[in-house]
């Protein structure tokens, strides 16, 4: 699953041992990145 990190920006892939942690600048805060997609809500 991909996720950004919110201090560096960039890309993150956590493995399963890693940890919840920015490989690059060592931040705990990442962000899951969302689809692009449209959702559309019914109207009742």
């Amino acid at each position: 699953m991909s996720y950004k990190c919110s201090r560096c920006k960039r890309d993150v892939t956590l493995d399963e041992y890693g940890g919840v942690r920015c490989p690059y600048c060592g931040h705990r805060v990442l962000l899951k990145e969302r689809g692009g997609g449209i959702k559309e809500v019914p109207v009742e």
